[in-house]
């Protein structure tokens, strides 16, 4: 297998075996943000590359070696926003027992099975909409929780308590007004971290569609919809309009993430071009200067 040691200039040093998958997919890098530093197959030499270059270069060390990960022995499957356990919940705590101390890396930090943190697991886990044979927890907040509860490992810094409530997406005014006491201590808050589009990256993921799609697939899947929206729009059915204007933001969504860019971070590439931009309308469309 080969291993491959990058940089993320100003944010950190990694190992990985998938570098679109770890780098592109998954942290939303441009093949320009980052650069790979090594690769070999020898998973020790990189293992103390990797830990030597976070010291050099001050950035968080990892706890352990890269080579003292178990790489998903149960076979789970991690995404952006959730992972994914190969099994129904009835029978999930017996397997994450078995594989004790193994670990994974989320986007928002490195996570471990410990006592604690399968009791955890075992109070937030979700069946999957879609398979009764698996089910998952959300990432973001694992990972939060290990950082301020789990004391047998330090703590990862990616969700470490300076992470402020701003970043928190409340479920009910009474946790809204809550959020003003919260101090980074208090743990006892019902919020969770997702938005509409890690749900539609959760759907397709399921699906097979990262794993067997395409782009071009996709792009005339796009070509589609915004037909049907046009259709709408002609007839001034504004049911259908909302419809389809939602289904091509469900495509987009879906190419963004085939082509290992996120949507939010295209939209906010689009803004921050077009944010300045003067000009005026002209018989409906804004035209710049």
């Amino acid at each position: 297998m080969m291993y491959y040691l990058y940089h993320i200039p100003g944010e950190k040093i990694g190992v990985t075996t998938n570098i679109k998958d770890r780098v592109e997919r998954q942290q939303g890098c441009y093949p320009h943000e980052y650069e790979i530093i090594m690769s070999t197959e020898d998973i020790d030499l990189i293992s103390k590359k990797e830990i030597a270059l976070q010291k050099a270069y001050g950035y968080k060390v990892d706890d352990r070696l890269y080579k003292q990960l178990k790489h998903n022995k149960m076979k789970i499957n991690v995404t952006d926003m959730t992972t994914t356990f190969p099994c129904p919940i009835h029978k999930l705590k017996g397997r994450l027992m078995d594989n004790l101390d193994m670990s994974w890396k989320t986007n928002f930090g490195e996570v471990i099975l410990t006592i604690k943190s399968i009791e955890w697991i075992m109070q937030n886990v979700k069946s999957s909409q879609y398979s009764n044979d698996r089910c998952y927890v959300y990432n973001r907040a694992f990972a939060r929780w290990f950082d301020n509860n789990d004391i047998k490992y330090p703590l990862t810094g990616g969700l470490s308590s300076d992470c402020g409530p701003a970043e928190r997406t409340y479920k009910n005014t009474a946790d809204l007004h809550a959020k003003d006491k919260y101090n980074g201590h208090q743990k006892d808050l019902d919020y969770e971290y997702i938005t509409t589009f890690d749900l539609i990256r959760e759907w397709a993921d399921e699906r097979g569609l990262y794993e067997h799609g395409d782009p071009k697939t996709q792009a005339l899947k796009l070509v589609e919809e915004v037909g049907e929206t046009c259709r709408a729009i002609l007839k001034e059915d504004a049911k259908e309009m909302v419809d389809g204007i939602g289904d091509c933001v469900v495509v987009l969504t879906n190419l963004a993430e085939l082509i290992g860019t996120p949507i939010e971070k295209c939209i906010d590439m689009a803004y921050n071009e077009i944010k300045d931009r003067k000009g005026k309308m002209d018989n409906g469309t804004f035209k710049k200067d």
